[in-house]
């Protein structure tokens, strides 16, 4: 097995068994796994910069059963920044993980982290989000109904002088996103979420609902708004999910929905750099579209 060093932001990084797949087909290793995540570095690492940090390792690839690790593992290196968080209850201090360079990215992708999921808060506002989620999934296999959903609800967010911004998660979805001024706490900004859901879901009865039980739902889809809550995380943008092909998690254009032949897994590790050189980050600057309490209760008003 090979070891593959990187010297990044002033750390030394050795990425042990580098030439071992982690996907089988096409074939990537764990050094093309840190090789992408050095690459997309610039991109991605705006938007989770301050965000605590779930991993979603496979130490032996995609082919065997991996884990999510919410605590900084005690042989990481010093250097790796983190943060101990107080979630009361049975779970008590937890130390997450941060990610604030390339370096970061690079020696998570050296423990097999294949994916990465990140809070709807950052520092130093944890208690208050930052962004509100929409997630939206296939009521089936079709993913029309995704594709139709995210038209709608941007539409809506819109007409109320939100400015919504939508990414692939890689796996079945879409996530429908607004950036927040941290002024909330989570169960007021999630009551929020579920007032639009909900004047959504009356507007579209037929194909939408807030029913959270499967054998309820008749077909429709769930405008599911529960990863807005402390402590629950959101695929981040640009994250690698653990899924044949390798797709990634990518910020879309609201036009890019206009095409019929999305789907969530549209994007992976061979082509979004392709993507990025064609176009700039959708995402970029979206905080600058932040909307504060007020705006959020005049839209549900």
């Amino acid at each position: 097995m090979t070891e593959k060093h990187y010297h990044l932001d002033g750390h030394d990084i050795a990425v042990s068994h580098a030439d071992k797949a982690l996907f089988p087909e096409p074939k990537i290793t764990k050094q093309a796994l840190a090789e992408y995540y050095r690459r997309v570095a610039p991109v991605m690492l705006p938007h989770i910069k301050g965000r605590p940090l779930t991993l979603h390792r496979f130490p032996d690839g995609i082919g065997e059963d991996g884990f999510f690790q919410q605590a900084r593992g005690r042989y990481f290196p010093e250097w790796l920044p983190a943060r101990t968080i107080e979630h009361g209850g049975d779970t008590g201090e937890v130390t997450h993980v941060l990610c604030e360079h390339s370096a970061d990215l690079v020696y998570l992708a050296g423990q097999a982290a294949i994916a990465l999921h990140a809070w709807p808060s950052r520092q130093p506002e944890l208690d208050k989000p930052s962004q509100l989620i929409f997630d939206l999934d296939p009521p089936g296999q079709d993913f029309e109904p995704v594709r139709q959903a995210a038209l709608q609800l941007g539409q809506w967010l819109r007409e109320r002088n939100i400015t919504p911004f939508v990414k692939t998660t890689g796996s079945r979805g879409l996530h429908v996103v607004v950036p927040l001024e941290p002024e909330l706490d989570f169960d007021r900004a999630r009551d929020l979420a579920r007032d639009m859901a909900a004047q959504l879901a009356h507007q579209h009865a037929d194909t939408l609902t807030l029913e959270q039980r499967k054998d309820k739902r008749k077909g429709r889809l769930y405008l599911d708004i529960m990863r807005n809550a402390f402590g629950q995380t959101a695929v981040a943008p640009y994250s690698v999910r653990a899924l044949p092909g390798a797709p990634v998690a990518t910020p879309l254009e609201w036009s890019e929905l206009d095409d019929a032949r999305l789907t969530a897994r549209r994007y992976t590790v061979a082509n979004l750099f392709r993507r990025l050189g064609q176009r700039q980050d959708p995402w970029h600057r979206m905080e600058d579209q932040a909307v504060g309490a007020a705006a959020l209760r005049k839209a549900t008003g």
